[in-house]
């Protein structure tokens, strides 16, 4: 798939909008999953293919040199009408190769992916909803507060790095929302889980998403497991990313931190 921008827009400080269109989105169909990512293909400067390029011809042609860099990101919305993909984008100055992209986007500029694909979705029966996560997982929080029940119960715990990177969110839900605040301390990888523990659960069963920087979401998922009683089934636990790593060195080493974290509670 592909397509190209049509818009950008800056959210916050460090979030950035990307609205695309054309190329070939009008084949493109959406899971029913609020968390549906798209794989991302962004080539080096001076790759030697096309813009518009097929992943896995250039990953069997080309050196490793020259392979584009793969990362994964939530749709935000899907207008099937317009066939208008919005992604949004952190960006922490020059720091990775997505967030720059999105950052110097000009309209016209190609986008290469793969997708979408993705299962969370809130359940309708629930008796409540807990969405917990930080900036990265912002898009499918916000996607999933959209399709929340009218008047069910849904707590939310958001982590960002100030007042001015705080989003407006909606909701047909009874909504309990709280952003929690960096400081820039050791402390600040501790803040989601402790809002967590902190929590008065509502009454009832609760399907919850706790996505976002990795170690945070293993502390949180084993105290909902352990300390909560939660089964796997009433929940969606993903690591986006690692605190002091590199895209590329998280990505070497995630399958086996899931795999740990899975084994956290038998």
């Amino acid at each position: 798939m592909h397509a190209r921008v049509r818009t950008t827009r800056w959210l916050t400080p460090s979030l950035i909008r990307v609205v695309l269109a054309d190329g070939n989105l009008d084949e493109l169909v959406m899971p029913a999953g609020t968390d549906a990512y798209v794989n991302i293909a962004i080539p080096p400067a001076g790759a030697p293919y096309d813009e518009v390029f097929d992943p896995k011809k250039v990953r069997a042609e080309h050196g490793a040199e020259v392979q584009p860099a793969r990362r994964r990101y939530t749709v935000r919305q899907w207008n099937p009408q317009a066939h208008e993909l919005t992604l949004d984008f952190v960006v922490h100055g020059d720091d990775g190769v997505a967030g720059p992209w999105a950052a110097q986007a000009q309209a016209g500029d190609v986008l290469v992916f793969e997708g979408p694909s993705g299962e969370y979705r809130p359940d309708p029966e629930a008796d409540w909803h807990l969405l917990v996560g930080d900036e990265a997982a912002l898009p499918a929080i916000a996607a999933s507060l959209e399709v929340v029940p009218a008047g069910a119960s849904v707590v939310v715990r958001l982590l960002c790095d100030g007042p001015d990177h705080e989003v407006a969110l909606s909701t047909n839900g009874d909504l309990d929302l709280v952003w929690l605040h960096r400081t820039g301390s050791g402390a600040d990888s501790e803040l989601l889980a402790a809002a967590v523990a902190d929590l008065s659960f509502p009454a009832g069963r609760v399907h919850a998403f706790v996505h976002g920087e990795a170690d945070e979401v293993r502390a949180i998922r084993r105290h909902l497991l352990v300390e909560r009683g939660l089964t796997r089934s009433e929940m969606s636990c993903s690591p986006y990313w690692r605190r002091t790593m590199t895209d590329e060195a998280w990505r070497q080493i995630k399958r086996d931190f899931v795999a740990a974290m899975d084994a956290d509670v038998d």
